[in-house]
């Protein structure tokens, strides 16, 4: 899965072009809001002391966002301790300079220095006091954006990771069972069959490696990834193992996560077909319901009437042929689940009274995205946005 790129608020997107944005549009609106007011009250004389405490207070709060900048990762009380000082001396010093100003009209020749920079003092104060309440909110806004951002991505690390370990999983369960035919195979000195079980077992495991462990396939690769693992299993079973495949067109270009329904199909084989004389019939139907997808895998083995260790199988289990099973099959299937759909999926276990064992899964229809027109001189990097494995060709005989 694709790490997550941090993407804040389109505004913020470059902080250093917002920071000036915001810069020139509050001072400028400060600006205006006092020269309309000393229009309104009849002293246009007053615009030119307007400017230079425009370009005063943009000056200060220049300084004032470096300083801030240095203090906004300490700790609490130096952060509040040192940036309320900084916001004394700032508006200390934009009242000195504003009161000055004032002195040198006549309207405030009559008043004193000192009375001037205190009565200034006053109308600064909440406004650098507002500039750096906002520079904090955003500031800090933009942090807790991002740390949101990371958590995230690192949960999309997590939950890609899981999903390849339980991929992995199924690769020595399944190569233990194989690998165990083809030794018995050899022990009866049946050289050709297990030399063509070998051949199609190394078809089969190159398959595995093109594929993404945590990515999905379409319904119709899935079916020819089990095509191929059941040409390997028909070359121990022969007409014992009988398969059925009812894929609805509608449902085959749906998504799957890549070798969920292979565990399945082992399953049905080592408990279906093993243990009887007459082998058993595998079934395996997909289809659309709603807005959903609906896979089914069945067997007409004996169920769980008189197999009690199946009944365990997410659990350690023994399989028909007295082989230890590693027990990774439907649980596997489970976890796999959980982590691609969370709540939204429905995995059902059913034994019909005549015998037998299904599988019913239901998950969110998905499909391919389709990919964005792209120029001339972009076609040949272009990529498909969802990662799957390419169309294998069946070996063999056809299921």
């Amino acid at each position: 899965m694709a790490m997550l790129p941090f993407r804040p608020t389109p505004f913020f997107a470059d902080k250093n072009r917002a920071f000036w944005n915001l810069q020139f549009i509050g001072w400028g609106g400060s600006a205006l809001l006092r020269a309309m007011t000393n229009i309104a009250n009849g002293k246009p004389e007053q615009i030119v002391l307007t400017v230079i405490a425009t370009i005063t207070g943009f000056s200060i709060s220049l300084i004032l966002s470096v300083v801030y900048g240095q203090l906004i990762n300490r700790r609490p009380l130096v952060t509040w301790g040192l940036s309320a000082l900084a916001l004394a001396i700032a508006v200390a010093i934009s009242a000195t300079i504003n009161g000055w100003t004032l002195t040198l009209t006549r309207s405030a020749s009559e008043a004193g220095l000192a009375q001037t920079i205190l009565s200034v003092f006053y109308m600064d104060m909440p406004l650098l006091a507002a500039w750096s309440a906002l520079y904090y909110a955003i500031n800090y806004y933009l942090q807790v954006e991002q740390q949101a951002d990371r958590l995230e991505r690192l949960e999309a690390q997590a939950t890609s990771a899981q999903l390849a370990m339980l991929r992995y999983q199924l690769n020595p369960h399944f190569l233990f069972n194989t690998l165990n035919s083809i030794s018995t195979l050899v022990l009866l000195k049946q050289t050709e069959p297990a030399n063509a079980m070998l051949t199609r077992l190394s078809g089969f495991l190159r398959h595995t490696l093109v594929s993404q462990p945590g990515g999905k396939v379409t319904v119709a690769q899935e079916v020819e990834t089990l095509k191929l693992y059941l040409d390997i299993e028909r070359m121990r079973f022969e007409e014992r193992l009988r398969t059925v495949f009812n894929i609805d067109p509608a449902a085959a270009d749906a998504l799957i996560p890549s070798f969920l329904l292979q565990p399945l199909v082992e399953n049905a084989v080592k408990y279906a077909v093993s243990p009887q004389e007459e082998g058993a019939r595998i079934s395996l139907s997909a289809q659309l319901v709603g807005q959903r997808l609906r896979l089914t895998v069945s067997d007409t083995g004996p169920g769980l009437q008189g197999k009690a260790q199946r009944a365990t199988l997410p659990a350690a289990m023994m399989g028909a042929d007295n082989t230890a099973s590693t027990g990774v099959g439907l649980a596997n299937i489970r976890d796999r689940l959980a982590q691609a759909y969370g709540e939204d999926h429905l995995f059902d276990i059913r034994t019909p009274p005549e015998g037998g064992f299904t599988v019913v899964i239901e998950v969110p229809q998905e499909r391919l995205a389709a990919p964005e027109p792209a120029s001339e001189a972009e076609k040949p990097s272009a990529r498909p946005t969802v990662i799957s494995a390419p169309e294998p060709r069946p070996m063999g005989l056809d299921a």
